[in-house]
């Protein structure tokens, strides 16, 4: 079973910094596709920004400019760093990927995990 951790959420002030990680673990053959995703109140969710295996990426046109998407193959693990942040950030985040793994038998399984989610305040 994969499972995606989310760390580095929090509370900061207009026009601060955050940086997010996520952390892929389990029986991982690959991770392809991981992105980011972000839920206000009342809100759907919606793409903040991804990354592809080779490095492409895309990003919401709401945050382009203000957010890096990165990732470490070798440690199965995305970020999201955020600077300049405003009020209507404020959202909880999640983290999605899609993943190749191994099952106990030995067969592949594809799956689309969601992390937990962490919460982003920006306020005065």
């Amino acid at each position: 079973q994969v499972q995606l951790v989310e760390s580095g959420g929090g509370l900061v002030q207009p026009g601060g910094s955050l940086r997010l990680s996520c952390a892929a673990s389990g029986s991982i053959v690959r991770v392809n596709s991981m992105g980011w995703y972000r839920q206000a109140p009342g809100e759907q969710r919606e793409l903040v920004a991804s990354i592809t295996s080779d490095g492409s990426t895309r990003y919401a046109d709401s945050v382009k400019g203000r957010v890096t998407i990165s990732r470490d193959n070798a440690k199965n693990t995305v970020y999201l760093q955020m600077n300049s942040l405003k009020p209507e950030d404020t959202a909880v985040y999640y983290c999605n990927a899609e993943v190749k793994s191994r099952s106990p038998a030995g067969s592949d399984l594809y799956s689309n995990p969601w992390g937990q989610g962490t919460q982003v305040t920006v306020s005065s």
